[in-house]
């Protein structure tokens, strides 16, 4: 989870929002793939479906993804983007269906409560991972010269670090919740519905180009999200 953290963080600051969120909308593929193999997941042919077009939709983004390459912004660090993001793909396909496996294995009754202390100690681990990291690279001296930079103000700045900490817990109670009550898969499909609202976002806020690319893979992925919500 750590380096999950770590790579998305450097994949999102070299590649447009709206990029990065296609490529991970192929997360749920990995998750499919992991599931199979680890919890021994039953498909029906709408989650089948569903997992392959979304995993469509990444793919036509891929094949045409240098063309949104930001002004001034060298191939190499576009590209150490594109493979960043790529990586959280797969490392969070694989890390879903491990918590639902851990679930499996845990050798007694779970109750919400147990699966928070799961929650509580991954969040712990990823953290202490980080944070080593950010006093190597003496990221925390850094801080204050990032919010003086920041282009709405200092206190803002603050605000979007304060939300952006609370609103990823939220997330990993969410997800923890519904590996538990369901499966890593429906987790996994949650999460890829993420992409269309930041599709649309990311083009209204930051004025990102929408590409005929774009439109196909986002047109792909809310059609495997109805196939798969009509199946199960």
């Amino acid at each position: 989870t750590g380096l999950v953290n770590y790579f998305y963080t450097y994949g999102v600051s070299k590649i447009p929002v709206s990029t990065s969120s296609l490529i991970i909308a192929s997360q749920l593929a990995f998750t499919a793939v992991f599931c199979f193999f680890l919890v021994k997941q039953k498909f029906t042919p709408y989650s089948i479906n569903a997992v392959v077009l979304l995993t469509c939709g990444a793919a036509v983004l891929a094949m045409h993804a240098s063309s949104d390459r930001p002004n001034g912004e060298s191939n190499k660090d576009y590209w150490m983007g594109f493979i960043m993001t790529a990586a959280v793909s797969v490392l969070y396909g694989l890390i879903l269906p491990l918590m639902e496996l851990s679930y499996m294995r845990a050798g007694q009754v779970l109750s919400y409560s147990l699966i928070l202390e799961f929650q509580m100690v991954m969040c712990f681990f990823a953290t202490a991972f980080c944070t080593v990291g950010m006093i190597v690279n003496k990221d925390f001296q850094a801080i204050g010269e990032e919010a003086e930079g920041f282009e709405l103000g200092v206190a803002k700045y603050y605000v979007v670090v304060f939300f952006n900490v609370t609103i990823n817990q939220c997330f990993f109670v969410g997800v923890v919740g519904v590996i538990f009550y369901s499966s890593s898969l429906f987790s996994g499909v949650l999460l890829a519905l993420l992409l269309p609202p930041t599709e649309i976002l990311a083009v209204v806020f930051f004025h990102e180009k929408f590409q005929v690319e774009k439109g196909v893979s986002l047109f792909l992925a809310l059609w495997g999200f109805v196939s798969y919500f009509y199946g199960e």
